[in-house]
């Protein structure tokens, strides 16, 4: 991970990233009047980026332009992403951020996207001598405080843990070593963590857990999150609720291979994107009383595996009819969102890779929303999602959707139609709560087989900064 720090002096050797918004700002650098005609020159050309090489110095300029603010800050973040990559790609360690204007988010967006950029997984690398990173980047802005940086730090270091939780294999990350990185963070950013061993869960009666775990050799885990400060400004918590299915098969109803299973190490997203946003939130000691539940397991097809047509008793007492093994992450969460009653939440949120009809409704470019919350926190979420660039398309949750999963032999199935899968989906889960509810799902969002700019390939680690921007919002209301 780089480090973000604040700086006020610049060092005339280093390379240099600048920020400006008018290329006649272009004076105010301490270069040679050839330099700064050759940047000029290819700003009119490209209008986003310009390289200079200054007797072995690089100076990269990027001109910020007018235009929706969302849209502006996300262009910074690319810009970002592109220094990152030119400093790679020639070997630096080390970079300063200068300023030439004010606008602090601007200068915030343009680091976050070099810090993004700049994530490798190479933890399995055998011969790993001559890979090349960015390891620090000074930012010299009047404009900048000390503490906008180091919230910016903390929330790139969570969103970079996200995305190595993501990338580890199953060989690694199972349920009980998730809740064991789970511990780790806890101790790193001080919110209390308590984990459920197998033994624990069925005592709870958690029969969606047990049920997707039974095909498993190794035990499932839930681990409970809290952070609740003194100072907190909610009087009920906000409850957060990530799916940790560390590997997915299908169960029994198999998963084919190719470009289905090939990367379900991915399938506990959501629970990275909730432990990180916790991460994020403690290490911000933010004054919001938060939540967090984690059920986690893998699903395989083992020889005491659940199969189609078995009856499940959940946590909350409901009985679901299987009729698919792959529809697993909602018979999880719901044991979840039922366990998550206790507390009396003011909202809960699912955040989970649930269906691959979330996919191909919107495509790659944004995560679904739906449920029974107001419109009022649908919007705080989806400013939040505008924010930080994680934008939300919310489906329709019409009560329809609910009857399709009525059970002839049970009080409902873990299966809708063929048609509007998310929102059966969603409908499921909203059973299992009687808080206002937001189902997040990532499906299509927590995972890419290439780079977008600053979203490397990979583990994308969506969730974490669009939770903490919410939470962030939501302390300060």
């Amino acid at each position: 991970m780089i480090d973000l720090i604040k700086s006020n002096r610049p060092a005339a050797a280093r390379d240099t990233l600048v920020l400006l918004d008018s290329a006649a700002q272009l004076r105010n650098l301490d270069l040679e009047r050839n330099d700064r005609q050759y940047l000029s020159e290819q700003l009119e050309q490209d209008g986003q980026l310009a390289v200079c090489d200054i007797s072995g110095r690089l100076v990269l300029v990027h001109l910020t332009t007018a235009g929706e603010r969302s849209r502006q800050l996300e262009k910074a973040r690319r810009a970002g992403n592109d220094m990152a990559l030119r400093l790679i790609g020639a070997k630096r360690k080390e970079a300063q951020l200068i300023a030439l204007h004010s606008d602090a988010e601007l200068v915030l967006a343009v680091a976050e996207g070099v810090a993004l950029g700049s994530y490798t997984f190479r933890k399995y690398k055998t011969d790993d001598k001559g890979a090349s990173s960015l390891e620090k980047l000074s930012i010299i802005a009047k404009e900048v405080s000390t503490a906008a940086v180091e919230e910016l730090s903390d929330l790139c270091e969570a969103t970079c843990i996200a995305r190595d939780l993501v990338n580890e294999p199953l060989s690694f990350l199972s349920a009980k070593q998730l809740a064991a990185e789970i511990k780790t963070l806890s101790r790193n950013a001080g919110f209390k963590v308590q984990v459920l061993n197998k033994e624990q869960i069925e005592a709870q009666g958690m029969g969606g857990l047990i049920a997707v775990n039974k095909g498993s050799r190794d035990e499932p885990t839930f681990s409970i999150l809290e952070w609740k400060p003194k100072n907190a400004t909610n009087k009920r918590p906000v409850l957060l609720v990530g799916k940790g299915v560390v590997y997915d098969t299908g169960g029994l109803s198999l998963k084919p291979t190719p470009n289905s299973m090939d990367q379900m190490k991915c399938d506990m997203a959501g629970a990275a994107a909730v432990a990180c946003a916790m991460y994020a939130v403690a290490k911000q000691q933010l004054p919001l009383h938060v939540v967090a539940l984690i059920p986690a397991t893998d699903n395989r097809p083992g020889g005491n595996a659940y199969v189609p047509g078995d009856i499940l008793r959940m946590h909350s007492g409901l009985t679901v009819e299987v009729l698919n093994t792959d529809a697993e992450g909602r018979l999880i969460l719901a044991d979840a969102l039922s366990y998550g009653e206790r507390y009396k939440p003011e909202l809960a949120i699912t955040v989970a890779t649930l269906t691959g009809a979330a996919m191909r409704a919107i495509g790659t470019y944004g995560s679904v929303t739906m449920g029974t919350a107001s419109d009022a926190q649908f919007k705080h979420l989806e400013a939040a999602g505008d924010q930080v660039f994680e934008r939300l398309a919310r489906l329709p949750f019409w009560d329809e959707y609910g009857d399709e999963i009525i059970s002839d032999v049970a009080d409902i199935k873990n299966l809708g139609s063929d048609l509007g899968g998310a929102q059966t989906a969603g409908k499921f889960l909203a059973r299992f709560t009687t808080q206002p509810f937001i189902h997040l799902d990532i499906a299509g969002t927590a995972f890419s087989t290439r780079r977008d700019a600053y979203r490397t390939k990979g583990g994308t680690g969506v969730g974490v900064r669009l939770l903490y921007e919410f939470l962030k919002r939501k302390s300060r209301s």
